[in-house]
């Protein structure tokens, strides 16, 4: 109950952040609100009781540390992409690359792939076992996911939580 209380609220105030509005002269728009969380904690709910595995993400100081991390990584990736659109000669390599993920969690290779897809230039594609296939825009962006510390980052962030 506490999962599904702490859930509401934080989208309440997620909803609150991105609406700009809470004043009951916006009923509609309020309403919207309101429905949209009572649906999504609804899901939440029928989800948890049908796979019988809640997913409890605790706010620690190592994933702040992770999504500080991936912010930057993200950034760097932005201005990479910018680099080759803006470029007048496009050095556009598309590739496929199966990246080994080490995580043992359904969570964990979820949150790696997720990573991934973040990151412009790069999309996971499809998850298969222990390997995740990635589209990277160039030759570099995939020489850069291989060698990158994405996987070991994530396994370790994994492994505070069981």
């Amino acid at each position: 109950m506490r999962h599904i209380l702490g859930l509401g609220a934080s989208l309440a105030a997620f909803w609150m952040l991105l609406s700009g509005s809470i004043s009951l002269d916006h009923k509609l728009v309020l309403g919207f609100g309101v429905a949209s969380i009572i649906l999504t904690l609804y899901l939440a709910i029928r989800m948890d009781r049908l796979d019988g595995f809640p997913v409890s993400i605790r706010l620690s100081p190592n994933l702040i540390r992770y999504w500080i991390w991936l912010a930057k990584e993200i950034g760097k990736a932005n201005i990479d992409v910018a680099k080759i659109v803006l470029a007048p000669n496009i050095k556009v390599s598309p590739r496929m690359v199966r990246v080994k993920a080490s995580q043992q969690t359904d969570v964990g290779i979820a949150t790696f792939a997720n990573s991934i897809t973040l990151t412009p230039g790069t999309v996971s594609v499809d998850i298969e076992d222990d390997e995740i296939l990635v589209h990277a825009i160039t030759d570099d962006m995939a020489a850069g996911l291989i060698e990158s510390d994405m996987d070991e980052r994530v396994t370790a962030l994994e492994l505070k939580y069981r």
